[in-house]
């Protein structure tokens, strides 16, 4: 029995070198945590838990902070799932595209306004210009007005020029101080600008003459006339009938001797006089 024993021992008494049974478990719970770890190593990062949390969170409706619900809508996640944002009790959105997209939203309002003040200030200069050209535009046709009516004309018509300014010989006293107007006697003859009668009646060598005087002192002078229609003192407009063509006075036959006297002083030629004023003899 005393050798049962010994053999039952020895049986059971681990081999020198050999791990007991205690060591093997250990061992293998060494193994197990080691394996353990590594797969836990594996395991999503931090971020990427709370984001999956609150992707699940979104897909039940609402999380819960503080033991308080918060809406799901109010929470806003980056492309990369990592950055959590959202909007607070101001209203100031948190995330840094959001706040990008409000100053890009706020310069576009400044340029806006900037854009609309430019364009009521060019509004604002084109109503004054066009203003100031209507105004300059009504000053033309007044001026233009003024001078169509006091446009010169040709004293008569169906004419040929016989004499002119400066001419000599012996049917002159001196060198021809007009200008010669041919045509059939009774012929009407008309002021050749708006003016003033400051003189009617015979005027020896001249025959029938009428005076006329224009607003700046220049004197016109129409002689040898048959007729004198007009009288001293009398105002009358270019045009305006005045008489009629004779052969009175010193003459070879009927015509108007036409004379302009600036200020009524010495006769200067009349036929540079009438092409200054728009008209041509």
């Amino acid at each position: 029995m005393g050798s049962h024993r010994a053999e039952h021992r020895s049986r059971h008494r681990p081999e020198a070198g050999s791990p007991t049974v205690g060591g093997r478990r250990k061992a293998e719970k060494a193994r197990r945590f080691t394996r353990w770890f590594r797969r836990s190593s594996r395991l999503p990062s931090l971020p990427t838990l709370v984001g999956l949390a609150a992707l699940v969170a979104a897909a039940t409706g609402a999380v819960t902070v503080d033991n308080e619900p918060v809406a799901a809508s109010a929470i806003q996640f980056s492309p990369q799932g990592r950055v959590l944002s959202g909007t607070d009790a101001i209203g100031f959105v948190g995330g840094p595209r959001e706040r990008a997209i409000s100053r890009d939203s706020e310069r576009q309002a400044l340029q806006d306004a900037a854009d609309a003040q430019l364009e009521q200030a060019a509004e604002q200069q084109a109503d004054e210009r066009n203003a100031e050209l209507r105004s300059l535009g009504r000053a033309a046709e007044t001026r233009a007005g003024e001078i169509a009516k006091n446009q010169w004309q040709l004293p008569t018509t169906g004419y040929h020029l016989t004499a002119r300014f400066g001419m000599a010989g012996g049917l002159w006293s001196s060198n021809h101080t007009g200008l010669d107007f041919a045509t059939a006697s009774g012929t009407p003859i008309v002021a050749v600008a708006n003016g003033t009668i400051t003189k009617t009646g015979s005027a020896g060598a001249y025959g029938n003459q009428t005076i006329e005087t224009l607003a700046d002192g220049t004197e016109i002078w129409y002689c040898h006339q048959t007729t004198i229609d007009v009288q001293q003192g009398q105002v009358v407009t270019g045009g305006q009938q005045i008489g009629t063509v004779g052969s009175t006075g010193n003459t070879t036959g009927p015509h108007l001797h036409l004379e302009v006297r600036p200020g009524g002083g010495d006769p200067v030629d009349p036929e540079p006089a009438l092409v200054v004023h728009g008209v041509t003899p």
